[in-house]
């Protein structure tokens, strides 16, 4: 009896070591998450995915009240538009930040209208849009910050034969036109590269990297928002207009001229 009472009171000094230590390593875990969740845990992140869940949600009843009629409840289009399934938040931000969705009847191209939504409704419909099917994205960040020289060189290359190397637009096949480029937004620009809306071709990252559709984007804001130093832009439609008002110009000034000079004898 006296030989067993140490044994059991080591196995009971044993037993509670052990949980004793448990107790311990479950204390430092519960203190560790409580630091993390307090100091390091992505906050950020989750909140983010709970915004853009809420953004998806309020874009989608801004599509069924403005846009279902026209693209089916589903996205899946109709006699009134095509499917928006799978054209990305890039197509929808072209096409309602420059004013021509919603459109109001079936035209050979969408003018170039006031827009119809804010800014923070125009990226619920494209997150709405996004959310079914992907597509071309909207970068974030500012889209004007490439480089002028590079964009001025591929603008000339891809975008001057039908936008005017000034921006003025210009007139294309079967009534259409490329529009002037002045009254586009940043964003406007960008993601018109990016969707490759009505005659203009869609570029890819294959095709333009987007540090070129940067660039691109700020050579077209510089140019259209330029001052004129030079004097009168004459519509910056280059030589023909400035030929034209040579000509009117020197023509009247040569009859004025001779005019002057009968009188006189």
């Amino acid at each position: 009896m006296t030989s067993s009472s140490p044994a059991r009171a080591r196995r009971s000094r044993l037993r509670r070591q052990k949980v004793s230590g448990y107790a311990v390593v479950l204390l430092a875990l519960s203190l560790v998450g409580t630091l993390y969740t307090a100091f390091g845990a992505p906050s950020g992140q989750a909140q983010e995915s709970v915004n853009q869940s809420m953004a998806v949600k309020e874009g989608r009843e801004l599509y069924l009240s403005g846009c279902s009629t026209c693209h089916g409840l589903n996205l899946e289009g109709g006699s009134g538009g095509p499917s928006l399934i799978g054209v990305g938040a890039a197509s929808v931000v072209f096409q309602v930040e420059s004013g021509r969705m919603p459109l109001a009847a079936g035209v050979q191209q969408a003018p170039r209208k006031t827009p119809k939504y804010s800014i923070k409704e125009i990226d619920q419909l494209a997150a709405f849009i996004q959310s079914n099917g992907g597509g071309p994205t909207v970068p974030s960040g500012d889209l004007t910050d490439g480089d002028l020289q590079l964009g001025g060189a591929l603008f000339r290359t891809n975008c001057a034969s039908c936008h005017n190397f000034a921006g003025s637009g210009g007139a294309l096949t079967y009534g259409k036109y490329a529009p002037e480029l002045t009254p586009a937004s940043a964003r406007v620009v960008y993601t018109a590269m990016q969707s490759g809306p009505e005659s203009m071709p869609r570029y890819g990252d294959n095709q333009l990297k987007p540090e070129e559709k940067r660039a691109i984007t700020r050579y077209v804001r510089y140019i259209t928002q330029a001052e004129d130093v030079g004097g009168a832009s004459l519509g910056r439609y280059g030589p023909l207009s400035e030929g034209l008002v040579a000509w009117v110009v020197g023509v009247t000034a040569l009859v004025g001229l001779t005019l002057w000079i009968g009188a006189r004898a």
